[in-house]
């Protein structure tokens, strides 16, 4: 979810329109000057899309599609033999489709923007009772989230190095809103389709509660992976190639 951050932090850094740089595609130019600065911003950052879709390899920036979490813990049930889920390797899929909303720029900044899905796909292991079924397993696990929303907020600083000037995100906050949340989890207790279908009814019916559990960490580790990626291009990229005086 959100190199959903990626997409348009690396977007909001990209600030651009009035030109392409020849040695930097990926970049479009606004001035500073234009009366409708923040469309040129915006239009600019939809530019970027693509590449970070695909990475830049120039400047070592991988592509955000899939982007990776290592691991995810949830406990959703309490007690000593609560419902507990890892999920490993989960890829996620659909961040760099993102639409911008609105952004403001400065030395504190915050876009919102939306995407219409992220898919999820990771390895899923479980452990404890659910309801009384004992539920420990392990399998594959499927999400999509339909209709994301997200609000990345974040400070950045500046220094000057070989005549330019160049940004660093020293914050990056993200708050995440879903309309729908579809999870599912496949081939686990040696195919057991009771146990199966019991876990899969609790997602179905507990989507929004499994997502509060997995928000904590998925805005911890998003906000690290999209930092590191957005500093990555602004690393190589001074302000004067986004914006013209």
């Amino acid at each position: 979810m959100e190199r959903v951050t990626v997409c348009f932090l690396l977007a909001i850094t990209s600030v651009i329109a009035l030109g392409i740089d020849e040695k930097r595609p990926y970049v479009k130019q606004c001035s500073r000057k234009d009366p409708k600065l923040k469309k040129c911003l915006i239009d600019a950052l939809h530019h970027l899309s693509p590449y970070l879709r695909n990475g830049i390899p120039e400047i070592e920036l991988p592509p955000v599609e899939p982007f990776r979490i290592d691991e995810l813990t949830l406990s959703l049930t309490g007690g000593p033999n609560g419902y507990k889920i890892q999920l490993r390797e989960m890829d996620i899929l659909g961040a760099s489709n993102f639409t911008v909303r609105d952004i403001n720029l400065g030395s504190t900044f915050q876009a919102l923007i939306e995407i219409p899905a992220l898919i999820l796909d990771a390895h899923y292991s479980s452990s404890g009772i659910l309801i009384i079924l004992p539920a420990s397993g392990n399998g594959t696990f499927h999400g999509r989230f339909d209709g994301v929303r997200a609000v990345v907020t974040g400070a950045v600083s500046t220094s000057d190095r070989n005549g330019g000037t160049y940004m660093h995100v020293d914050r990056l906050n993200i708050e995440l809103a879903v309309r729908v949340v579809n999870l599912q989890v496949f081939k686990i207790f040696n195919n057991n389709r009771i146990l199966t279908e019991a876990i899969n009814l609790f997602l179905r019916e507990n989507g929004q509660e499994v997502l509060k559990a997995m928000e904590p960490q998925l805005k911890k580790e998003l906000s690290v992976l999209f930092s590191a990626i957005v500093n990555q291009l602004l690393l190589n990229v001074p302000v004067q190639s986004f914006l013209s005086p």
